[in-house]
């Protein structure tokens, strides 16, 4: 393992923990492609998931009972089902079909928020809420990419900004938690993973602290703009990805 190796490491990880601690979600994407360029992407999310419990623990405290607790009940259950879907799965999917699928539905749910063509498509509702949160578990246990997902059932909510991460926040930490089960089996959590992972872990709470400091300078407004920008950014780096 050299340097590069943990310069790309070290960067996927402040990116996840920016991403977790102020807007939950979007910018994550970006930590695995990066991871990736020094490591197999399977290893990288091995890695990458104890880091994230840790991050997780440190982002409840900052978030504490700041959630809404009915969503949570609407999104965990189904969220499960979809991490079983995708352990179950895990080594027979190609994740780069599973990236420019992601990509593509954010370009288009940015289009059709931008010009307003689908009131359907947005209006949110219980079982929108469980498709989604279905579809977040399964691809947060393939590539680490729930954040894009469960946001299209989020984002027509337009909850308040720290209601908004608060929930998220809430509702990864019993989904990342949930995925040590079939990481185990996958033999993701080997030793000279954790090894690396223990490396990475002082790296969590100094990236959480500053995500939760640019959360408290933004307004709602401003807030709302940079997830959208952060999910456009995200979907053109998965289709990318996915493609190329």
């Amino acid at each position: 393992m050299d340097i590069a190796f943990y310069l790309y490491a070290s960067i996927g990880v402040i990116i996840f923990g920016i991403a977790k601690g102020g807007f939950a979600g979007p910018a994550s994407i970006l930590a695995v492609p990066i991871m990736a360029l020094a490591m197999n992407p399977a290893v990288a999310a091995g890695i990458l998931l104890p880091v994230l419990l840790i991050m997780d623990f440190i982002a409840i405290y900052f978030y504490w009972k700041k959630w809404d607790i009915r969503l949570a009940k609407i999104i965990l259950p189904p969220a499960i089902m979809g991490i079983i879907i995708g352990g179950l799965t895990f080594q027979f999917i190609n994740a780069n079909n599973i990236k420019v699928l992601i990509g593509t539905i954010c370009i288009l749910f940015l289009f059709l928020t931008f010009f307003k063509k689908s009131n359907f498509f947005f209006k949110p509702t219980r079982n929108k809420g469980r498709f989604w949160s279905i579809i977040s578990g399964y691809t947060s246990c393939i590539i680490h990419a729930g954040g894009q997902p469960i946001s299209f059932y989020l984002l027509p909510l337009k909850l308040d900004k720290t209601t908004y991460v608060g929930t998220a926040t809430l509702v990864f930490l019993f989904i990342n938690f949930f995925k040590l089960i079939p990481y185990h089996f996958l033999d993701l959590l080997i030793f000279s993973n954790l090894k690396i992972s223990l490396i990475l872990s002082p790296l969590a709470p100094i990236s959480i602290y500053f995500g939760y400091f640019l959360h408290k300078k933004f307004n709602d407004k401003i807030f709302y703009l940079l997830i959208y920008i952060l999910l456009g950014v995200s979907g053109v780096k998965l289709i990318y990805d996915g493609l190329f």
